[in-house]
């Protein structure tokens, strides 16, 4: 087979073999070009929630593609966006009035922080800060780089990010320094959105704190007139346990954004959900305070009319229930771990679980992040940790005895690397 010219993302290619090519995929499975299946316990980077090609999605698809391909949206709507956008008002937190579309989860938030710095920009106030979480992850684009942490994935971009307001993580214990710190930057006056990823940090190690601080981090927010930006691209569709992790902190943000799961897996599509105040503060006769932002493929009818099947899927199905039933079996099979001297905290939000190798190094860089990859591999496991931390996201067609066999994998690949098999 001649050498491919494809360069994939966040990988080495010095260090890995050549990729194999997946054939095709089918409920919780992927099937490579030897014929091996492997179980998408990662829910292929946490896009896939009904499982790959769910017959009314990829029905919807079909049909969509007898009318339609991408059309301009600044010139004009179709169908299938404006439905998605009255189903997305109807199930987002009540209060949300407004959707913008985009392409990416990165897209999405680069579209709120323009947002939010432009509500304050149309009506003359200085507001230019943006707050967020030590330790998070919103993209990769310039705008959301410079919302992430400082790391090795945009060291060699540093001179072009902006510098943002960072407040610490709200470890058990010390969740009120967090907010005590939120309370400083907004009294400065400068402060236009706080920016968070609620009740679990996805890429920056599944790291979980509670709808309390997501509650007072609104709070303050709302006293001191400054946004609260939701990054629901991965909390969103279910993965905590709710269909959008605001619910579990019974609050509106101002802006929140999703992906990932908004067509269910199936095709690229992302929106920006805002307040009618947001929106508002871009309307005028004066045209300089138009909201500047588009794609080529804004709203592509396609991927709209696929997340119009997806919300289907959630009205007359029982995902709620197949999401509860994840969340036990998560228990269940964590608690073999909890006193395990291989693991330290070992977590669990919703459908996501996730506990640490206690490995001689760890971040994302750590040595037994490949190795372990692989051995998760060889034994029919889409399983891709984040450094030394292991976790678990399947789709919510997921059985028990599927995802009880990737914990025995998870026991048994942790004996391999650390060297106590």
């Amino acid at each position: 087979m001649n050498r491919s010219t494809v360069w994939h993302p966040f990988t080495q290619h010095a260090l890995e073999p050549p990729m194999k090519r997946i054939v095709s995929t089918d409920g919780a499975y992927l099937t490579d070009e030897n014929g091996k299946r492997l179980l998408d316990a990662n829910s292929s980077w946490w896009v896939i929630t009904h499982g790959h090609r769910h017959p009314e999605i990829m029905k919807a698809i079909r049909t969509a593609t007898d009318s339609y391909d991408q059309i301009i949206f600044a010139e004009y709507s179709h169908e299938p966006a404006e439905q998605l956008a009255a189903g997305l008002i109807e199930i987002a937190p009540r209060g949300l009035s407004h959707v913008f579309y985009s392409d990416s989860g990165s897209t999405s938030v680069e579209v709120a922080i323009k947002m939010a710095l432009g509500y304050f920009h149309n009506q003359g106030e200085i507001r230019d800060r943006i707050v967020v979480m030590e330790g998070s992850y919103h993209g990769d684009t310039v705008g959301t780089m410079s919302a992430g942490e400082r790391s090795v994935f945009n060291a060699a971009y540093e001179r072009l990010l902006f510098g943002v307001d960072r407040l610490p993580f709200p470890t058990t214990g010390d969740e009120q320094d967090t907010l005590d710190k939120f309370e400083d930057y907004c009294r400065l006056g400068r402060v236009a959105a706080i920016l968070v990823e609620p009740l679990i940090l996805g890429a920056g190690g599944m790291r979980i704190y509670g709808a309390a601080v997501l509650a007072g981090l609104k709070e303050i927010a709302e006293q001191h007139g400054c946004l609260f930006i939701a990054d629901e691209v991965m909390t969103g569709w279910g993965r905590t346990g709710t269909q959008f992790a605001c619910d579990q902190a019974k609050i509106t943000p101002d802006i929140l954004c999703t992906s990932k799961g908004l067509t269910g897996g199936s095709l690229p599509l992302a929106a920006t959900l805002c307040i009618a105040d947001v929106y508002d503060a871009h309307l005028s006769s004066d045209r300089r305070k138009t909201f500047f932002h588009s794609s080529s493929y804004t709203a592509n009818p396609i991927a709209c009319a696929a997340a119009v099947a997806n919300l289907e899927i959630w009205r007359n199905e029982p995902v709620l229930e197949r999401i509860a039933r994840i969340s036990a079996l998560h228990r269940e099979n964590l608690e073999r771990f909890q006193n395990d001297q291989r693991f330290v905290n070992v977590r669990q939000s919703g459908t996501v679980a996730a506990l640490d190798l206690v490995a001689p190094n760890s971040g994302y860089l750590a040595d037994v992040g490949p190795r372990t990859r692989w051995l998760f591999r060889e034994r029919g496991f889409l399983i891709r940790p984040l450094g030394n931390v292991v976790y678990l996201m399947p789709p919510y067609c997921v059985t028990a005895d599927e995802l009880g066999c990737a914990y025995e994998a998870i026991d048994e690949v942790a004996s391999i690397v650390l060297g106590r098999s």
